[in-house]
């Protein structure tokens, strides 16, 4: 059986992390899965809640090193740590917070010894490609949460071709300051693998606000790569924040409009580049937003026609998964995104999907977020959709006309709620179920 390192890095004393206290280098890391290893439980599974991604890496590999499988919710609601107990029983939480109502066992991560750098000496974890790393779950944006395997053959793979891709192979050691959490697919994938298996560093933090996001840039020496989301790149637009010197950026979990990212390469002065990927297969393809609306799959990465259906299979895709999304094949290796099946629209015979709508009412000057609802068919009554708009400053009725410019008069939402912030979660994403709920709160008054 073919074996895995549990990182690609030359050297024992190439940096592969930094944090408050500095950098990080490859065998400090490996003394601190050492160490961490010998502290965990005897169990199957672990739900990894570190929030900070040095700790949450280290206890990746150490849960590894252990024959454990990390198992990686789109939340950390009671509910759904519930769900998961019930579904695999013999598990854990690894925190290092505290989790309000955790109903599973916790695990503080352990405080890591103070070794001189003279005195680190560990082995590098080796890994049988097959092994599973991680169970990850889908986001719930159209339904409930389902678990896909992901062996570290498979990860493995993946983050050395998407450092490939971005030209991040040439010994850079460039930095990777990211937005997202390390839990979600894309965020594991991006922001921590991609450093393990990228020869490329990653940063523990995950600075939310734009202030943050710019001091945590700012604290990195050399190259730095941000990897966000559509909604933090807006809010950093809107905020005016001025970043130092970026290498790339790199943007994923919803489709980014050309002209947000042609305001995003002019303000940052660096390309951006967008990751196209779900669950089921993980990264798939990426583009420059700027240059091509078409998407490029990742090396040895390839489309397959299954009767109609598009599949996508090859390179790190270990099992061949269905497209979510409905997509142009442009030969085998390329594609454009026309849209999602569930995100399908029709109306009196007219059609559109709700992505389209999104981002229709998000480009009303005013807007600062924005998102429709198509409520469940009743089979009774004609459908309506439902718009949630944040935009201090705005009517209802100068809302209403400018987007009436902008779509056909069947598509205006009845109703339409001004709130003050819409239930978006850790990536950006609103779960179906979160903007239901938020629907009755305002159908109620509430």
């Amino acid at each position: 059986m073919a074996q895995v390192a549990a990182v690609s890095h030359a050297e024992a004393a190439d940096v592969i992390a930094r944090d408050a206290a500095g950098p990080v280098t490859v065998s400090r890391f490996l003394a601190d899965v050492e160490a961490v290893a010998s502290r965990l439980p005897s169990r199957a599974f672990l739900v990894n809640l570190c929030a900070n991604r040095y700790r949450f890496a280290v206890g990746l590999v150490a849960a590894a090193t252990r024959g454990q499988t990390s198992l990686l919710p789109p939340d950390r609601t009671p509910e759904m740590l519930r769900e998961l107990r019930e579904a695999h029983g013999d598990l854990y939480a690894l925190i290092d917070a505290p989790v309000e109502a955790c109903p599973v066992q916790s695990v503080a991560f352990p405080a890591l010894p103070v070794i001189p750098a003279s005195g680190v000496t560990a082995r590098m974890p080796m890994f049988d490609a097959a092994q599973t790393a991680a169970i990850a779950f889908t986001s719930g944006s159209t339904g409930k949460p389902t678990p896909h395997r992901k062996s570290w053959g498979a990860l493995a793979r993946g983050a050395a071709a998407e450092a490939h891709r971005f030209g991040l192979s040439d010994g850079s050691r460039a930095t990777l300051v990211a937005t997202v959490p390390a839990q979600h697919m894309y965020g594991l994938e991006s922001s921590v693998l991609m450093a393990l298996h990228g020869g490329l560093s990653l940063h523990a933090a995950r600075p939310f606000y734009p202030g943050d996001v710019a001091a945590t840039l700012a604290s990195v020496p050399g190259e730095r790569v941000l990897v966000t989301t559509p909604v933090h790149l807006r809010a950093l637009l809107q905020e005016g924040t001025p970043l130092p010197a970026l290498r790339l950026v790199v943007c994923a979990t919803a489709p980014l409009s050309e002209q947000l990212a042609v305001q995003a390469e002019e303000r940052f002065g660096a390309p951006l580049h967008e990751v196209y990927g779900f669950t089921e297969a993980g990264m798939v393809a990426t583009r420059r937003t700027v240059e091509s609306s078409a998407w490029r799959c990742l090396r040895d990465v390839r489309l397959r026609d299954a009767g109609g259906a598009m599949r996508v299979g090859g390179g790190h895709v270990e099992v061949e998964a269905a497209f979510s999304d409905i997509i142009e094949p442009l030969g085998d290796d390329a594609f454009r995104l026309l849209g999602r099946d569930s995100d399908l629209v029709n109306i009196a015979g007219k059609r559109t999907s709700l992505g389209y709508l999104n981002h229709q009412i998000s480009g009303i000057e005013g807007v600062r977020d924005a998102a429709f609802l198509l409520p469940e068919d009743d089979g009774h009554d004609v459908t309506r959709l439902t718009a949630f708009v944040h935009a201090p400053g705005l009517t209802r009725e100068s809302l209403l006309e400018a987007l009436r410019q902008r779509v056909d008069a069947v598509f205006l939402p009845r109703p339409l709620y001004f709130v003050d912030a819409l239930p978006r979660n850790a990536t950006g994403k609103l779960p179906r179920e979160a903007l239901i709920a938020l629907a009755r709160r305002c159908a109620s008054g509430n």
